[in-house]
């Protein structure tokens, strides 16, 4: 009776020993680390006020996580007072106890300001466990999809086909329950489905619980549309928005007590009879009742420390590919016949419109997104080098004022982009219809110069790479529902290196007008010319003219100079859309023309950045340099007898060269400081 009693408590032991083991393991286990962004465009100044409401912030959050829906949002600051407000939020996965929860929301806290974003004032970071963020500006209730993250475990399935359809069919479903939730209650839905005798399928859906259901199934339904793109034929995938994720995965990655039920309780066996008396040897059923309980004991730490292994290979491989997105481009590729039939076989009732390299079509997926389909001309200049140019630069730009790219096509000879649909078309036919100038009133057109701005300089400062565009134009403008400007084609697009500030080409592409002489002359181009094309396009819009309009006028002269002449003149007001005359605001009109002329001097050198642009349109402390004369700058063909030049995409300049002799005057800022 003795040995049968220690034997029970040994396996007793072991058994409450290596399951206490596997609890701490898990219960110790930190928050893993998926991916963040911050914004450079806008640091704050160390220990400045800022960073002092951030703290706040920061242990507010903290000390909220424990709140049982799982999310907070909140400020530090006071409006209106010197210090700037800070605006912040955190959302833990649905399925996190409190204490889990402020664990994760705790690391994150201080990962954010140590290791990730130590200066930015606007942050996201993703952990798998839990979000956070923070901005100067506040986003309670408002739906963004920017920036988006997608992600997918390295390891392939087997018959991608049904479990492509299987997946679609899961966490399509789980979009209704999820948005359905009652404000104030977590917006989060999970579900299991078997995908054969030794798979299951593991899925989730959240939105941040301030949504409204309606913005939680845009913002869902968003984000399972990119999941084909990224994910077909892995065994997980995931899809980060700020304000909604979706992910599936064929292990269970959350708990899921409520919808996986526990096995039933085995019924209880009695123990094995006493050895006879004087008998000192262990039965057989006594070794069976130690060893079957430390044999499944050890199964189970083997299945646990494998697929811990398992994770941590996918995190590593994962965080590889998010990090380097050029080698993922292919994961956004459409079949064409997919992209037909979202066209309507490329209908000219879906036509919207033509640009230089071929025709753009309004499409619509089989989810209900609607698409801008870039059907790229047999004969257009884009061969297969810029076409991959495109896909791989759009690819890695996330900002509002950039059309987003959501996939590529390349069949045989069709070679298709796929863009978010933008509602309203191009920039230029806005300011250059006659029949429609009129609905673009000043401040729409100061909002527009701002965002173009911003669009800009995102691309020469803060996306991974240092872009420049080449082909900034009206046509190349396009303009959403609100009027918010995105800058697309990138066809024309050059990548730098970090310590990079010139390049050069001996093939000269781009759009008479907009192109910088540097540039024109001599296949020079660096961030200046982008600056250029900016001045010329702040110009158009200032004075509802195209920058070659001009030419076939009596008047002989190119924008540039007219902007000029009044700028000496001190009439630079007459330069205004006449549209606009009877409402719009004076300085912001002479501080745009102000900065466009300063866009388009002569020397690249004297050009603002497009950070010190961004800061003139947004500040009026800031003081500005006089402009000096313009490229290009004409007086009248009369009076110089200039050869006219012949406009396209590619000319050879001649080697003569003219001077000009004018005198100069002292010139008055015409606004305040």
């Amino acid at each position: 009776m003795i040995i049968i009693m220690s034997s029970n408590l040994f396996t007793a032991l072991v058994v409450l020993s290596i399951l206490g083991f596997l609890s701490a393991s898990v219960e110790a286990q930190a928050p893993t680390y998926r991916y963040h962004f911050c914004s450079n465009t806008t640091n704050f100044t160390p220990n400045g006020s800022y960073q002092s409401n951030l703290n706040l912030l920061l242990s507010s959050l903290t000390s909220n996580a424990t709140r049982d829906i799982g999310f907070y949002y909140t400020t530090a600051g006071v409006q209106g007072s010197t210090a700037e407000v800070v605006y912040g939020s955190f959302l833990c996965r649905g399925d996190l106890t409190p204490k889990l929860c402020q664990e994760c929301v705790t690391t994150v806290a201080k990962d954010v300001v140590q290791q990730y974003c130590p200066l930015g004032k606007i942050a996201i970071i993703w952990y798998d466990e839990c979000m956070l963020r923070y901005a100067n500006q506040s986003y309670l209730n408002r739906m963004d999809e920017a920036p988006r993250v997608s992600m997918w475990n390295t390891g392939n399935i087997t018959d991608p086909t049904r479990f492509t359809q299987l997946v679609a069919e899961t966490i399509n479903g789980l979009v209704a329950p999820a948005s359905n939730e009652p404000s104030g209650a977590k917006k989060y839905a999970t579900k299991e489905a078997a995908f054969n005798g030794f798979q299951q399928l593991y899925s989730l859906v959240q939105c941040t619980p301030d949504l409204s259901s309606t913005s939680c199934v845009t913002c869902l339904r968003g984000a399972i549309a990119q999941l084909p793109g990224c994910c077909t034929g892995k065994q997980g995938g995931r899809v980060l928005y700020p304000s909604c994720n979706v992910r599936y995965e064929v292990y269970p990655f959350y708990t899921a007590e409520a919808a996986t039920p526990s096995p039933p309780p085995q019924p209880l066996t009695l123990p094995p009879p006493p050895p006879p008396p004087g008998n000192d040897k262990i039965s057989s059923l006594i070794i069976v009742a130690i060893v079957v309980p430390i044999a499944i004991v050890l199964f189970l730490v083997g299945c646990f420390f494998l697929r811990r292994n398992a994770r941590k290979t996918y995190d590593a491989l994962q965080e590889q590919n998010v990090g380097n997105e050029i080698s993922t481009v292919e994961s956004l590729q459409f079949d064409f016949a997919t992209i037909e039939a979202a066209t309507n076989q490329f209908s000219l009732n879906n036509r919207l419109g033509e640009g230089g390299f071929g025709e753009v079509y309004k499409g619509t997926l089989p989810n209900g997104q609607e698409i801008a389909v870039k059907r790229l001309s047999r004969s257009s200049g884009q061969g297969v080098e810029e076409f991959k140019n495109e896909v791989v630069l759009v690819a890695k730009l996330q900002h509002r004022n950039l059309v987003r790219l959501l996939g590529f096509c390349s069949e045989g000879v069709e070679k298709i982009l796929i863009y978010e649909f933008v509602q309203n078309k191009s920039l230029d036919h806005f300011l250059f219809d006659s029949d429609i100038q009129v609905k673009l009133d000043w401040s729409s057109r100061y909002k527009i110069i701002g965002g173009i701005a911003r669009g800009i300089l995102y691309l020469h400062q803060d996306s991974r790479v240092k872009i420049i565009h080449r082909d900034l134009k009206a046509s190349n403008i396009l303009l959403d529902g609100e009027m918010n400007p995105k800058i697309s084609d990138f066809g024309m697009a050059r990548i730098f290196g970090v310590d990079q500030t010139q390049g050069s080409t001996r093939r000269i592409v781009g759009t008479y007008g907009y192109m910088s002489p540097e540039y024109a002359m001599h296949g020079q181009f660096s961030e200046k010319s982008d600056v250029y094309s900016l001045g010329v396009l702040i110009l158009e819009i200032v004075t509802g003219n195209k920058n070659t309009s001009f030419y076939q006028s009596d008047r002989g002269e190119d924008l540039l100079t007219y902007a000029w002449k009044h700028w000496r003149e001190g009439t630079v007001e007459e330069l205004l859309d006449s549209n606009l005359r009877c409402s719009y605001s004076r300085n912001e009109v002479i501080r745009c023309i102000h900065i466009g002329l300063l866009c388009v001097q002569e020397d690249a050198k004297e050009r603002p950045t497009m950070q010190t642009i961004v800061l003139m349109l947004s500040s009026y402390s800031v003081t500005m340099p006089l402009p000096e004369k313009p490229a290009f700058f004409l007086h009248s063909k009369a009076e110089l007898n200039m050869p006219s030049v012949a406009s396209g995409s590619s000319y050879q300049p001649t080697s003569s060269s003219v001077s000009y002799s004018v005198n100069e005057v002292s010139i008055t800022e015409l606004f305040p400081r």
